[in-house]
């Protein structure tokens, strides 16, 4: 099992306004803000990664909040929803919350699961699943979100693709996943090295228009390994596939390959290793600023442009 994908490592999106964006994330979803740094190559941009306590692989959703960037779109090419798992019987609790903070919500059954769908004050897509299998992953508690209805990490991502074929070949070939159910035009694939953040679904849909990423997209998805030797394997087995794969790179708290799938969705490949406390501990994960090091000499001027929080 350690010698391959593990599912989801975590997602990338962008937002438009990093105050609202972690007010959302943290405050209305009850989610950890685990990592506060910035954009490797944007260094006056934060980089969020809000998970759970830990901050463990399959629960990290990170976001590139670029000031005034504008609304995005979703389209064909393109990662198009993010699925969190929660617990049994929480959803009723969600609606009562939602209806408090007035975020319109559409309740639906997908692949035989309830799931409400909701957009973040981006327009970035989600959706909370009740997961047909047990998630045993405990949530991130806040004073408002218990953990009874707590969000325990990815369930699935959805991509919106012109043809599946293309894209479900890398899936199953490359990353270890199987087709396991189709409904229509909506196929699921699932790693079964892992129990939880192992589903990635495709919606084909040969009419799409193409999207552009803004506020409100996906910027990419990383599967997740071990560590970077079990990485470099499977870099190899990319490159021999014929797609065209970035040198390793160091994102300090994990190690990254990048590769566009034939559909045009971003995959990244990150590994486990070194994780989020190697440079905070655990009980002050995301209290501090933490600079990339090429930065630090600059931390003063990065500090006086990034937005107050």
């Amino acid at each position: 099992m350690e010698n391959k994908v593990l599912g989801l490592h975590h997602i990338t999106a962008i937002a438009d306004n990093a105050k609202r964006n972690h007010e959302f994330y943290t405050t209305v979803l009850g989610l950890r803000l685990v990592k506060k740094t910035v954009n490797f190559d944007d260094p006056s941009t934060y980089h969020f990664y809000y998970g759970n306590e830990n901050g463990t692989p399959g629960t990290i959703l990170t976001f590139f909040p670029w000031e005034g960037i504008g609304q995005g779109k979703n389209g064909a090419g393109m990662a198009t929803d993010i699925g969190f798992a929660v617990p049994e019987n929480s959803l009723d609790s969600w609606k009562e919350r939602f209806n408090g903070n007035k975020i319109p919500y559409k309740e639906e059954m997908v692949f035989g699961e309830q799931q409400l769908s909701f957009a973040d004050p981006d327009g970035l897509k989600l959706s909370l699943i009740i997961p047909r299998t047990k998630d045993e992953r405990t949530p991130w508690q806040t004073a408002a979100i218990a953990p009874s209805m707590g969000i325990k990490g990815f369930h699935n991502a959805t991509l919106t693709l012109r043809k599946a074929a293309p894209t479900a070949k890398v899936l199953t070939e490359l990353l270890g996943y199987r087709q396991t159910v189709q409904e229509g035009n909506r196929y699921r694939f699932t790693n079964e090295n892992i129990d939880t953040a192992n589903h990635i679904d495709i919606i084909e849909d040969a009419n799409a228009g193409y999207g552009r990423n803004a506020a409100g997209t996906n910027h990419h998805i990383a599967f997740r390994v071990k560590d970077d030797t079990i990485q470099m394997e499977l870099r190899e087995k990319i490159a021999s596939a014929g797609l065209n794969i970035t040198p390793q790179i160091d994102r300090d708290y994990f190690y990254s390959l990048y590769f566009r799938e034939p559909g045009g969705v971003l995959f990244e490949i990150a590994t486990d290793n070194p994780g989020f406390t190697r440079d905070e501990p655990l009980n002050e994960l995301g209290t501090a600023l933490k600079l990339p090091k090429q930065y630090e000499g600059a931390r003063a001027k990065i500090e006086s442009i990034l937005p107050k929080l």
